[in-house]
């Protein structure tokens, strides 16, 4: 065999293996309920599971769940930038369950989008803890999905992570509806927190600066509506509440220290009604800070102060 002859196979070869694994990076992977993950996650022969498609799909790419079904069997932890979406009039399920979330984002620089989607345990399996666990320094968009009855939090953001969320349903679960910590911003609109054990509760507990910004949202159920607290020096906390209602919570506006680090609650043109305590301001470097155009009612009491700030 000519040398020519060996050169001209080993370059098919080779084209071949490229074309395989361009094949296998796809820009939408798909998933439907009677799938194998043996399949190549393409339309005409789609995956069954989120991890196959994860592998199949390439960075920055989308999976598409195509009917109703659950599409995982434990944590899925999500490594590259990717959009997760069922399509309209499907139920695409990613549950928690096995002492684990559903998903769980641990690496930096990503982007990573889940639109209507639906996270929730499943009856007789073990329990698992939140619907999304972020930690790492990467950016989380959530639309038009709903998280219910999770054994922990809706959606978990420590570090330097970025949420946007808007128009979805966190409901029931037994952990704050959105929970942020040292350094977390979040901007939470047109969604609503309900009969979850706390609305938006944010932490600082290293020096970093944590926000939150809540809009035209509702919050109401246990625990705190809209808190921010600190316990270490050059811990920054700031959660922001406007165009909102906070109602039937035992702590609408919550702003404590353990003497050291600076928290604050801002709140304008927002109704709190029928709660516990209105707000509750404890700690030096703590503040609740009414905006204006406010409207106070029904609520049983009040500790701290509550200073006054003119709309700008």
């Amino acid at each position: 065999m000519s040398l020519g002859t060996n050169l001209l196979r080993l370059a098919v070869a080779a084209a071949l293996c490229a074309g395989s694994s361009a094949q296998a990076q796809l820009f939408r992977a798909y998933l439907i309920s009677t799938g194998s993950d043996a399949n190549p996650c393409t339309l005409p022969a789609p995956c069954r599971l989120l991890p196959a498609a994860l592998n199949a799909v390439a960075s920055g790419g989308e999976i598409w769940m195509l009917d109703s079904a659950n599409y995982n069997t434990g944590t899925v932890t999500i490594g590259k930038s990717v959009s997760i979406l069922a399509v309209p009039g499907a139920v695409g399920s990613i549950v928690a369950l096995n002492g684990g979330p559903a998903i769980s984002i641990t690496a930096p620089n990503l982007k990573v989008a889940l639109r209507n989607v639906v996270i929730a345990p499943v009856a007789g399996a073990t329990a698992g803890t939140h619907g999304v666990q972020m930690t790492g320094a990467s950016s989380l968009i959530i639309e038009n999905s709903l998280f219910a009855n999770l054994p922990g939090r809706g959606v978990s953001i420590v570090g330097n992570g970025t949420l946007k969320m808007s128009d979805t349903i966190l409901r029931d679960n037994h952990g704050p509806a959105i929970y942020l910590q040292n350094g977390a911003l979040a901007t939470i609109s047109t969604s609503q927190l309900i009969g979850n054990f706390g609305g938006v509760n944010a932490y600082g507990t290293t020096a970093t600066t944590t926000i939150a910004s809540i809009s035209d949202s509702v919050i109401s159920g246990w625990g705190e509506g809209a808190s921010a607290s600190t316990t270490i020096a050059g811990a920054t906390v700031r959660v922001s509440v406007s165009r909102s209602t906070i109602e039937h919570t035992p702590f609408a506006l919550q702003s404590t220290t353990s003497g050291v680090g600076a928290a604050e609650v801002n709140v304008g043109s927002s109704l709190i009604v029928e709660n516990g305590y209105a707000w509750y301001q404890n700690g030096n470097g703590s503040s609740v800070v009414s905006l204006g155009n406010n409207q106070f009612s029904g609520n049983t009491t009040s500790v701290g102060a509550k200073s006054s700030m003119a709309p700008q």
